[in-house]
């Protein structure tokens, strides 16, 4: 259920969602509580700047959201949505960052051994 409700929004968005303070963004995922009464999507702004007032728009938008999502999926209840910042992808790649340096430091040392010997 929480993959069609991620679906769902990127259509509800693309669609039916117009307003100008939205940012470009994309769900990465969607976690249910057991009743499936209450969801966090999060998600990830593609602008840095535009993230407090996209996440700001999108929650002020959950209730419209929520009953797009009610009349196009067939369940018994619609969770509430609550949407936050996915920073999954930033600490990736400051990760990715961190390897790098490493990589190229042990190169460094490993030059510098050899040179000496």
């Amino acid at each position: 259920m929480a993959e069609q409700i991620r679906r769902e929004l990127s259509e509800i968005i693309r669609d039916e969602l117009k307003d100008p303070r939205m940012g470009f963004c994309s769900f990465t995922a969607v976690k249910l509580s057991r009743d499936l009464s209450h969801a966090v999507v999060f998600c990830s702004v593609l602008n840095e700047t535009d993230r407090d007032q996209t996440l700001a728009t999108l929650n002020r938008a959950a209730g419209f959201i929520s009953s797009q999502i009610a009349s196009r999926i067939r369940a018994r209840t619609v969770p509430a949505l609550k949407f936050i910042h996915d920073d999954s992808l930033e600490r990736g790649a400051a990760m990715e960052e961190l390897i790098e340096q490493a990589i190229q430091s042990d190169e460094e040392h490993h030059d510098d051994t050899e040179s000496t010997s």
